[in-house]
This record gives C-alpha cells, sequence and structure tokens, in this order.
C-alpha cells in the first residue's frame, strides 16, 4: 500500500502550491508528519522522496495549467502575488 503514498505524495508536489513549499523547506518533517497521519512509507521510499530535485519538482509543477493547482493563499497573500 506504500506505493499509493507515493503517488499521493507526488500528485500533491505537484498540485498543492502550500504542500510542496512546506515539503521543499523541510522533506524530512512534511514526511514524518505524513507517516504520523498514518501514510505508509518505507525506509527507501523516504529516502528517495527527500532527496527528490527540488528544482525539478517546482519546474514540473509551474508547467502545469494553473486549474490544476491548489494555490496557498497565505504565501499569495503575504507577497502580493498573483
Amino acid at each position: 500500500m506504500s506505493h499509493r503514498s507515493v503517488e499521493t505524495i507526488i500528485g500533491k508536489l505537484a498540485t498543492d502550491e502550500g504542500f510542496r513549499r512546506r515539503f521543499l523547506a523541510d522533506p524530512a518533517a512534511v514526511l514524518d508528519e505524513l507517516r504520523g497521519q498514518g501514510c505508509e512509507l518505507s525506509p527507501v521510499e523516504i529516502g528517495a522522496l527527500s532527496a527528490l530535485d527540488r528544482a525539478a519538482i517546482t519546474a514540473f509543477a509551474e508547467a502545469l495549467d494553473r486549474r490544476l493547482q491548489k494555490v496557498d493563499l497565505r504565501t499569495h497573500l503575504n507577497t502580493g502575488g498573483d
């Protein structure tokens, strides 16, 4: 069942701006939080997710149609972003 968790996390990284921001700042803390919430991840998966290329995550998310994105309003309100 942990592969489903990996897929969910990658999907959230691509489409959820707030989740992506938190993950990029501290992957270990976010993954630990998810495990605490019952997300099944093996040590190998945790290592692989933690090692994801931050620039690649950001580039992929930016390449997606904005209509597929969950916007982090706190970020946009604090920075005056679009």
